[in-house]
């Protein structure tokens, strides 16, 4: 005879889950899997700064502390000797006030061209594409390439602006544009700002077409003028492109030496002489890499030191 078994209470029925609990899974660590994904990520480019960066820096700090000819290798400590080398050497006086005043001139000049040039191709007109790529078209050159077609273009017997000139009745004998330090100087100024006026002025467009139209509406509403515009509207908010391009000028103009090496090889008497060409002067004529290395240090550490000064008074200006 079966027993029938009693019936559950309601009460007994609410207490109890209409499912039973299922036994608690093993937590997978997802932190665990992102930052391994992320170092995956980083590796490479850690791996790259560390083999290009990191250890030539350091093998130039060694450098920079011995006796190291080129030819001979490590010859042991030569620490305090190896900077004031650099310091008294006869050049490094007149390569320090050139390659600043290179600085000065080539930033002026290829900003504000730029910076003209993006303003002429802002607006979407006819035939702004065309000029837009024209203006970039020097860029894609490599700056060694470019040196050199402006080195055939530059000479007085082959050349043929100067055989222009002299049709045109402009001159009489034939021009050497690289024979005094004025007109080396410029001739090498004109081939940086036609090699990169398109590059910068790329940068300052895009900055351009950020800025909201609806800024400039309200700016005609309140009765302001084109340069009143430019000045209160246009550059206050082109600030991050031109700072981004005042970095990049002047750190390439400090480090400028293709063009200088293949137009004047820092002639005329030495007149055009770059720091980095003293540092190359010095470990590959002079054959002495340890005070080439205290140069490339010295160097390393102006650069730093301006570009920290750049982006303090940046701030500053943001903050005001």
């Amino acid at each position: 005879m079966r027993v029938k078994a009693p019936d559950r209470t309601a009460a007994e029925q609410r207490a109890q889950p209409e499912h039973p609990p299922r036994p608690p899974r093993t937590a997978t660590p997802r932190w665990r899997s992102r930052t391994a994904q992320g170092l995956g990520y980083a590796a490479p480019t850690a791996l790259f700064v560390a083999v290009l960066f990191l250890l030539p820096l350091l093998l130039v700090g060694q450098m920079s502390l011995s006796h190291w000819p080129l030819l001979a290798g490590n010859q042991g400590g030569n620490a305090p000797e190896n900077f004031t080398d650099v310091t008294d050497s006869p050049l490094f006086g007149p390569a320090v006030r050139f390659t600043l005043l290179y600085t000065v001139i080539v930033t002026v000049v290829l900003l504000g061209l730029a910076l003209l040039l993006a303003l002429l191709v802002q607006e979407s007109r006819p035939g702004a594409g065309f000029f837009r790529t024209v203006y970039f078209l020097p860029g894609a050159l490599g700056l060694a390439s470019a040196s050199l077609l402006f080195w055939g273009l530059y000479s007085p017997t082959t050349g043929p602006l100067s055989r222009l000139l002299e049709r045109l009745g402009v001159v009489d004998e034939p021009v050497s544009f690289l024979g005094s330090p004025t007109s080396a100087l410029l001739s090498t100024v004109f081939l940086v700002v036609w090699k990169f006026a398109g590059f910068y002025m790329l940068i300052l467009l895009v900055g351009l077409q950020r800025i909201p139209h609806e800024v400039y509406e309200a700016a005609r509403m309140d009765g302001a003028n084109r340069g009143q515009i430019f000045r209160r509207v246009t550059l206050p908010l082109l600030k991050p492109s031109l700072a981004l391009s005042l970095l990049l000028c002047v750190t390439g103009s400090l480090l400028a030496f293709d063009q200088f090496f293949v137009l004047t090889k820092g002639g005329p008497d030495n007149s055009t002489v770059t720091l980095v060409q003293l540092i190359y002067r010095e470990a590959f004529q002079r054959l002495d890499l340890g005070t080439a290395a205290a140069l490339s240090l010295l160097v390393l550490a102006a650069l730093l030191l301006l570009n920290s000064a750049q982006f303090r008074g940046l701030r500053r200006a943001d903050e005001s």
